[in-house]
C-alpha cells in the first residue's frame, strides 16, 4: 500500500500538463504548483498564463509564482504548505541547492531524453536534429548539477523517421506521466531505486537559437529533413524564395533524386510537394507557409505560385 505524499509541482507549458494531471489522480495529493509568471504570449504578445497555470485553477490548487525563486517570501510560502516531495516538469528555471532541501524527499525532475544523453533546455529537439532513433524520458532526481542526478526511472521508444519534434514532445509528455506517479509510488513505499549516470556518456542540449533556422541545402537529405523536423514549433527552418522568407514546415526524403542539381535547386514540382536539391540527395517540401500567411500543404502553395524547376532557395539575409 502506499502512503500518499504531499507534492509540491513545478512545471509552467504544456508538456508537464500531463505530468500534473497524473499526480492529480494519483494516491498523492498536489498541494501547491509552482509555475513561472504570466509572459507575454502569441502574435499580440497578451499576457498569458501558462498551460501548467490553467489545469491548476480548473483544478483549485494553490498557485504561486516568483519571479525570483531566492525569495524570502516564495520559500516561506512553499514551506507552509509542508511538501513531502517537489516534482518538477519543464518549470524552466534552474532551482537554487537550497530549495532542494525543502521538501522532506528532495525533488525529482521529468526530462525528456535517455539520461545521460542530452542534458539541457532542449533533449527533444536535439535528439531529432542529430538523427537519434531512439530517445525516451527519464525520471531523475535534482541535484546542484544540471541534470545530473541518479535516475529513478526511464522508458525508452523509438523516433519515427518523419515525426516532428512537436510531435514527439506530446508523446514524451504522456509517457513521462505515467512514469512519474509509478516513481513517486516508489519513493512513497521506499522500495525506489537511484541509479548514477554514466558521466563519460554526457551529451548537452543546449537551447534553440533563431540562427538555427536557416537552412544549409549543401548537407544531406536526411540531414535538412532532420533539421525541417526538429525545429518546430519554434524557430522553424526558413529559407528564401523570390524575395519571400519561406518556413518549412513538413518534408520528406527523396531516394529517387538527381545527383548534379547545385543544392537548393528546385528539381521537381508536383500537385505533392516541392522537391529541392541537397547534397547529396533531396529533400520533397511537404507544408510551407510563407512569413505572415496561414501553413499549407505544398500543391495548395503551387495552385497560387508556379514555381519551376531551376529556381533556387537562397539565403535568409542577415539579421
Amino acid at each position: 500500500m502506499v502512503t500518499p505524499l504531499r507534492v509540491a509541482f513545478f512545471g509552467t507549458p504544456g508538456f508537464a500538463v500531463p505530468s500534473l494531471r497524473a499526480l492529480l489522480g494519483s494516491a498523492h495529493t498536489v498541494v501547491a504548483v509552482v509555475t513561472q509568471p504570466d509572459r507575454p504570449r502569441g502574435r499580440g504578445h497578451t499576457v498569458r498564463p501558462g498551460a501548467v497555470k490553467l489545469v491548476a485553477l480548473e483544478a483549485g490548487l494553490p498557485i504561486l509564482q516568483p519571479e525570483r525563486l531566492k525569495e524570502t517570501s516564495f520559500r516561506a510560502a512553499l514551506a507552509a504548505f509542508a511538501p513531502d516531495l517537489g516534482v518538477v516538469a519543464a518549470y524552466g528555471k534552474l532551482l537554487p541547492e537550497d530549495l532542494l532541501e525543502l521538501p522532506r524527499l528532495g525533488l525529482i525532475n521529468v526530462h525528456a531524453s535517455l539520461l545521460p544523453r542530452w542534458r539541457g533546455a532542449a533533449p527533444v529537439h536535439r535528439a531529432i536534429l542529430a538523427g537519434d532513433a531512439e530517445t525516451g524520458v527519464t525520471i531523475m532526481r535534482v541535484v546542484k548539477a544540471l541534470d545530473a542526478g541518479p535516475t529513478i526511472a526511464a522508458a525508452p521508444t523509438p523516433i519515427g523517421p518523419d515525426e516532428t519534434s512537436a510531435e514527439l514532445e506530446a508523446r514524451l509528455a504522456a509517457i513521462g506521466a505515467g512514469l512519474l506517479v509509478e516513481a513517486v509510488d516508489r519513493l512513497a513505499s521506499g522500495t525506489a531505486t537511484e541509479t548514477p549516470q554514466n558521466e563519460t556518456a554526457v551529451t548537452y542540449a543546449r537551447r534553440l537559437e533563431r540562427g538555427e533556422s536557416q537552412v544549409d541545402w549543401g548537407r544531406a537529405a536526411r540531414a535538412v529533413h532532420n533539421q525541417i523536423r526538429g525545429l518546430q514549433p519554434w524557430p522553424l527552418a526558413a529559407a528564401m524564395l523570390r524575395g519571400h522568407r519561406m518556413l518549412l514546415l513538413r518534408s520528406a526524403v527523396k531516394d529517387d533524386a538527381p545527383r548534379d542539381e547545385t543544392p537548393g535547386t528546385i528539381c521537381g514540382v508536383d500537385p505533392d510537394g516541392i522537391d529541392v536539391a541537397t547534397r547529396p540527395g533531396a529533400v520533397r517540401l511537404l507544408e510551407i507557409q510563407m512569413a505572415g500567411r496561414a501553413a499549407m500543404p505544398a500543391g495548395a502553395f503551387l495552385r497560387g505560385h508556379a514555381l519551376r524547376p531551376g529556381e533556387i532557395f537562397e539565403p535568409l539575409p542577415a539579421p
